[in-house]
Order: structure tokens, then C-alpha cells, then sequence
């Protein structure tokens, strides 16, 4: 039996008035495991532990834990640095930038625009069909 069962054995059978162990029970300070004990007893206890949590685990604010995980829109200070600079590129360097990062498949092609027809226009003006209604019909 060792001497810790034996001496709370001993704390229960002693009337309540006495909290005295025996003096041939206690252990001096010249024990192996002395300089050990007084460590642990020297040693700060920990500030703002929470027993009731698991060994090593830290309770966190769930709204700490929402702002944290909360996504940051960039858009606006994106925008004013991509405005405030002076250069703009080619329009054919963007195309070939473009052309680069596309895809060869035709979903990842962009639909082909239709050459815009100009509108054909006459080489004569309103003054030589003036003129040549004057020749042909005869009229002033």
C-alpha cells in the first residue's frame, strides 16, 4: 500500500475537529521527489486557463471566427489602381493576351463577329444627276 492511499485513509477515519496527519507520516523536505514538488509549487499557474475545456484546446469567438473567414472584396481598391495608371495598352497586344489564355476548344472560342457591310454609297453627287436628268429628259 503506499503512502498516499494510506494517508487519506487516515484524513477519513480522523474526527472532523482534527486536520493533523501523524507525524511519522509526513515527508520532510530531504525527499527524492522534493526539488520536483517544489517546482511544480513554485511554477505561475497559468493565467486565464479554462478548466472546463479539453487539455490544450482555446475557446474562439465565433464572430472573431466569422470576420476571419469572411471574404474581402478587392473590387474597389482594385478599380482605383487599375484607373490610376496612365498607360493602356495596344488593343492588338490585349487581343493576343486574350488569344493566349483561350482555350482550344470551341466552347472556349469566342462566337465570330460579322464584318459590318458599309453602306454603299454613289460616286455621284446630287449636282451630276441634276445634270444628267437636264441631258436625258430635256428638262431646264
Amino acid at each position: 500500500m503506499s503512502a498516499s492511499l494510506l494517508r487519506r485513509g487516515l484524513e477519513l477515519l480522523e474526527a472532523p475537529g482534527q486536520r493533523k496527519a501523524l507525524p511519522g507520516l509526513q515527508r520532510g523536505q530531504e525527499g527524492p521527489r522534493a526539488a520536483g514538488a517544489a517546482r511544480r509549487r513554485k511554477r505561475a499557474p497559468e493565467p486565464g486557463r479554462n478548466k472546463a475545456t479539453v487539455k490544450g484546446r482555446v475557446v474562439k469567438s465565433a464572430i472573431e471566427e466569422y470576420h476571419k473567414k469572411k471574404a474581402v472584396n478587392h473590387l474597389r481598391t482594385n478599380l482605383q489602381y487599375m484607373l490610376k495608371g496612365q498607360f493602356v495598352a495596344d488593343k492588338g497586344i490585349t487581343e493576343q493576351v486574350l488569344a493566349q489564355n483561350r482555350g482550344r476548344k470551341s466552347k472556349d472560342q469566342p462566337p465570330k463577329k460579322a464584318a459590318k457591310k458599309k453602306p454603299e454609297g454613289t460616286v455621284f453627287t446630287e449636282e451630276d444627276f441634276r445634270k444628267f436628268e437636264r441631258e436625258y429628259f430635256g428638262r431646264p
